[in-house]
């Protein structure tokens, strides 16, 4: 194990700040004590000024107004601030470092007064007024999420996919063990002749790209004159239990390509993956380009790594002993030779790298003071979790953030063929979000220097973060993007960064007038979906997004 040491300096010193900010505030709390007792006997007593409580868990009037609750309080936020900077100073291996302060900050979040109905006074009052109403209701919430299996984000009983989620007009027009193929009706009267194929990530499911007609990418699309195709993955049950990455690869993304092209008569297909759906478009273009095939047209990665090198904070919860206990668990090594990574695992995960956003605040909210969370499309989509099959889990977690084995031409094999990503030569358009902590942006960025095709590559910056930036239609004219000149990519992300320019509103417009030089001319659109050979199944969304894990 990795030994970390905290100087005996540095513990002297923040003993002395701690002894002398607790000195302070235990003076001061007596003081408002003393105001507070005096005017509840005479009210033309002189009132104490009120503690400032720079934090938005304690922001309610509650907090200030009763010296009690603002002591807790106060002492609570010095305390939180010691460990922290405890965690900060601790001297050794940068990784374990990250890893203490990580759990540090995870039991801060969690020993939070604020968490605790005697100890958070805008509870108590709501307690008080409803005559105890909302610990009642707060029960109910606790136990139906316990049945669910989760935090109740939003109120899921309001949402119903196909009915006011993904609800863009298409039809299923292909799919076999582990994805239906969508196709999207027309809405202009002529289309390019070369379609639009998403890849979406298979650890969530596709609608986050067509939640609502108003801030749907699928329909945005389909609006600027493209013949869309979607991939939807099934939610990974005990049959999938030993599907690998190469099933991923072989029978989904160069399936889906091969159907894309032969339903649309096109020799190549635009194509666009999503966080882990760039990843296995990227693997699938390269066994191809391997193969001697060219099928994609362009390629849209979407914050999407190829580059693991550096991770952010994900990069803590991976290292051998981790990996290893996966691949013996659920992996190829397990006794049954496979297993499944429960969705509402990696939901968890998720939510807890923002704890006091994702977790504690519906805590809160919706136990101790009994409330219903309200409607919203983007936190129901996240709760609707998806399974993972083993195998492909492990093969990802280990060729990727543990070994980075992508970026290493010929060290990997996937379906038979020497994994060389330099080999898709195809004009790039690379999205990252500049606030993601899932993957940062400038590990995002490094994919403009992996990918071949020089002043091919196109790298657009957009503001927030992992969803919320790329989920941000013009018609909102919300937030912003950064776009660089014709200049060939600088190696470095800072590099681009400090001569990008910044321009106002969604990046969505300018990746339609890029994506339209890639696409060909325009032809009729097709008066119905599919072909012979991949007639309609059934209407879009179809079966597999519904099935829950």
């Amino acid at each position: 194990m990795t030994q970390l040491t905290l100087p005996v300096p540095t513990i002297a010193q923040l003993q002395t700040d701690y002894i002398q900010q607790a000195t302070a505030l235990w003076n001061q709390s007596l003081q408002q004590f003393q105001a507070f007792a005096g005017s509840a006997l005479d009210q033309s007593a002189a009132v104490a000024e009120k503690p400032v409580l720079a934090d938005r868990r304690f922001a309610a009037p509650d907090w200030v107004s009763n010296p009690a609750s603002a002591f807790t309080a106060q002492f609570y936020l010095l305390n939180a601030r010691t460990l922290m900077n405890m965690a900060d100073q601790l001297q050794g291996d940068e990784k374990t470092k990250q890893r203490i302060r990580f759990a540090v900050q995870q039991w801060v979040d969690a020993a939070a007064p604020s968490n605790y109905l005697a100890l958070n006074p805008e509870a108590q009052r709501k307690a008080l007024e409803t005559k105890g109403e909302s610990i009642k209701q707060g029960l109910q919430h606790l136990w139906n999420d316990i049945q669910q299996g989760h935090v109740s984000q939003t109120d899921e009983s309001l949402f119903e996919v196909g009915r006011n989620v993904a609800t863009s007009e298409g039809s299923v027009v292909f799919e076999n063990e582990l994805f239906q193929l969508l196709e999207y009706k027309p809405l202009t009267a002529k289309v390019h002749e070369r379609p639009m194929l998403f890849v979406p990530p298979c650890i969530n499911k596709y609608y986050i790209l067509d939640l609502q007609p108003d801030n749907s990418l699928i329909r945005y699309t389909v609006e600027q004159g493209h013949r869309v195709f979607v991939m939807s993955w099934r939610n990974a049950d005990e049959s999938m239990a030993q599907f690998t990455w190469d099933r991923y690869i072989e029978d989904g993304v160069i399936r889906g390509i091969e159907v894309a092209r032969d339903i649309s008569g096109a020799d190549q297909v635009n194509t666009l993956g999503f966080c882990i759906g760039g990843t296995l478009l990227s693997t699938a273009l390269a066994v191809l380009a391997a193969r001697g095939e060219k099928p994609a047209a362009s390629m849209t990665l979407l914050t999407t790594l190829l580059d693991f090198s550096h991770t952010g904070i994900l990069d803590l919860f991976i290292d051998e002993s981790m990996v290893r206990m996966r691949e013996t668990s659920i992996g190829l090594d397990s006794p049954a030779a496979g297993g499944l990574l429960k969705g509402q695992e990696l939901a968890s995960t998720f939510s807890f790298l923002r704890p006091n956003d994702l977790v504690w605040n519906y805590v809160v909210g919706n136990y101790l003071k009994g409330e219903t969370p309200p409607p919203f499309d983007l936190l129901y989509w996240n709760s609707d979790s998806t399974n993972l099959p083993g195998p492909m889990y492990c093969w990802y977690l280990r060729n990727t953030y543990l070994e980075n084995r992508l970026m290493k031409p010929g060290d990997l094999k996937v379906c038979g063929v020497p994994l060389d990503l330099s080999l898709i030569d195809t004009p790039a358009y690379i999205y990252a979000s500049r606030e993601d902590h899932i993957v940062p942006w400038d590990a995002a960025y490094r994919s403009t220097q992996v990918l071949a095709g020089k002043g091919k590559k196109r790298f657009v910056l957009g503001a927030s973060g992992h969803i919320a930036g790329v989920i941000n239609p013009p018609a909102k004219k919300k937030r912003s993007h950064w776009v660089g000149g014709t200049a060939a990519l600088p190696v470095g992300a800072q590099d681009w960064l400090d001569k990008a320019r910044e321009q106002p509103g969604s990046w969505w417009t300018d990746w339609a007038q890029w994506l339209a030089s890639q696409a060909g001319r325009q032809i009729p659109a097709p008066k119905s979906a599919g072909n012979r050979r991949h007639p309609a199944i059934e209407p879009a969304p179809g079966r597999y997004v519904k099935q829950k894990a």
